[in-house]
């Protein structure tokens, strides 16, 4: 049940995300002839159109946006490293790493909660300063993993002024540099997996070389041997670990 009340406070930030688009479209919209309120309000018909197509850009913001990018990008090299093919399949390595990542951003999207939406319920801030509140959680926890190398990349790109305090730097630039500080980290991390398996790669190739199994591929001796040792030192319980511990550091 924790974890079920961890997801839909981690899906909290979504209405704050469809009245914004919702205020937005709404001038454009009544010039264009669509059903507007007095108020500026779009029509409920609208605003269930634009709510549908905002969650259809959920699952890409859970995956790019959270720790789940590192998470799932590791688990995949280690099933590549063991050479198990469909061993976990992705259906098992995708659940691990959505629940992984639901205990890492459930602080997060529970202070998003608390700092927009819930402000707006009450009738204490506007949707625009409750998006605004509600997105600082979130541009604290992507300031802490992106590269300062990567947020300058962007801020060239989208051509924006120099921030003066990291607190000043926009989402659309934080998140793609959070994605591309994420990508490098998973690669790291997935480099140094395939070592110590590249090594009994390596060994089994040469054996077999030598005694003339030259028929027999060395990736059939070696998965074995990979998979026990994998076992032996409880792999899994040291790369969950490593990877949850490499967030709160």
């Amino acid at each position: 049940m924790s974890a079920l009340r961890g997801f839909a406070v981690l899906l909290a930030g979504v209405p704050l995300v469809a009245v914004r688009a919702m205020a937005a479209a709404a001038e454009p919209l009544s010039a264009a002839g669509i059903s507007v309120g007095k108020d500026g309000s779009l029509s409920v018909p609208m605003q269930i159109v634009i709510l549908l197509t905002l969650l259809t850009l959920l699952p890409a913001a859970v995956m790019s946006i959270t720790p789940f990018l590192r998470i799932v990008v590791v688990l995949h090299f280690l099933r590549q490293a063991l050479g198990t093919q469909s061993t976990p399949s992705n259906q098992v390595l995708l659940g691990l790493a959505l629940f992984l990542t639901i205990v890492i951003i459930q602080p997060v999207a529970a202070d998003m909660y608390h700092q927009g939406w819930e402000p707006m319920e009450a009738g204490r801030l506007t949707p625009q300063q409750a998006m605004d509140q509600g997105a600082k959680p979130l541009r604290n926890f992507l300031l802490r993993f992106a590269r300062e190398k990567d947020i300058r990349l962007f801020v060239e790109i989208a051509h924006s002024p120099p921030p003066r305090a990291p607190a000043d730097l926009d989402l659309k630039v934080l998140i793609p540099a959070y994605i591309l500080s994420e990508l490098k980290t998973g690669f790291q991390i997935g480099a140094v997996l395939f070592l110590p398996f590249l090594v009994i790669d390596l060994v089994v190739a040469s054996v077999t070389l030598s005694v003339g199994m030259v028929q027999l591929p060395p990736v059939m001796i070696s998965a074995p041997f990979k998979i026990i040792l994998f076992v032996l030192v409880d792999g899994w319980n040291l790369v969950v670990g490593s990877l949850m511990k490499s967030f709160y550091s």
